[in-house]
């Protein structure tokens, strides 16, 4: 038996268990990139946050996020902080699964 979880049970969840591990955005953008990915895989997911919360992590910026896996900004180069950014959600993309939100960026830890 299956229960169909709202936004708010999603958000309630986490709030519960790990109130620390994600901002209010990027728990949204969470919520809708795994229905995203249960649409694209026609098949339910168990809402475990646990297992959420090691399998994906919030930054601020991709920047910060590319940083964790050793990714450094080409300094050969004169970029600014927006040609930067789209350089490390760039290497990201070829990293990981990668969703952008309002506020920072949730990526996928594999």
């Amino acid at each position: 038996m299956k229960t169909t979880v709202s936004q708010y049970d999603f958000e309630r969840a986490f709030k519960e268990v790990r109130p620390d591990n994600f901002s209010y955005e990027g728990l949204k953008a969470l919520f809708d990139y795994l229905e995203d990915y249960e649409t694209d895989l026609a098949e339910e997911i168990e809402l475990d946050v646990i297992a959420l919360c090691c399998e994906f992590s919030e930054y601020p910026t991709a920047k910060k996020a590319a940083e964790q896996y050793g990714w450094e900004p080409d300094e050969d180069e004169d970029q600014n902080e927006d040609e930067i950014e789209a350089a490390a959600l760039d290497y990201l993309q070829d990293q990981t699964s990668v969703r952008v939100f309002n506020g920072g960026v949730i990526i996928t830890d594999y």
